[in-house]
């Protein structure tokens, strides 16, 4: 019996799929388009895990919660008094304008807004007393503290105002404390 004999397999070619024209491709859908697929896909998706998650929470009591129960706060803010001030003069003035803008509001924009709070060189000015010496020295260490951490930045007010929150402008303004006065400044 020849090798032959014995694979049925491959005496038979093996049938061939048959390819079915591809249908015209769709047209391309521009971005907005796409956008407004999406949008109405994710917004379908949303309302059925709404209903699904009342459907699955109904048998669940619950019972109304008062917010007195739950916020523990004091209703006027206590002001903790400044650390111990650094001992040199550009450090405990950065010091100062990190207490200031902590407690007195920061701000982007202006050097003080209309409600008091002021941005990183606003606070600055203000606890420099009017020494410009003094204020430009802060100033100066500031925008170093600042480059060492973001890089190219051209001004300590183009950095400030790039900001929508408060909170890396004034760890920026401490952290600038800290490196003054390990300078000795």
């Amino acid at each position: 019996m020849s090798h032959a004999s014995l694979s049925p397999a491959m005496d038979h070619p093996a049938p061939t799929t048959q390819s079915v024209p591809a249908a015209a491709p769709p047209a391309e859908l521009t971005l907005e388009e796409r956008l407004t697929l999406v949008n109405t896909a994710m917004t379908a998706r949303l309302d059925e895990a709404a209903v699904a998650y009342e459907v699955n929470t109904a048998h669940i009591p619950t019972e109304p919660v008062d917010l007195a129960d739950v916020v523990t706060v004091p209703l006027t803010p206590t002001l903790q008094p400044p650390p111990a001030s650094y001992p040199t003069p550009v450090a405990a003035l950065l010091q100062r304008a990190h207490h200031r803008l902590l407690t007195g509001g920061w701000c982007s924009g202006a050097l003080v807004d209309e409600d008091g709070a002021r941005c990183m060189l606003g606070a600055i000015r203000a606890e420099a007393r009017g020494d410009s010496g003094l204020e430009a020295d802060a100033a100066a260490v500031l925008l170093d503290a600042i480059r060492r951490k973001f890089g190219d930045v051209d001004s300590v007010p183009s950095f400030n105002d790039a900001h929508g929150s408060s909170r890396v402008p004034i760890r920026m303004v401490d952290q600038a404390a800290g490196l003054a006065d390990a300078r000795g400044l």
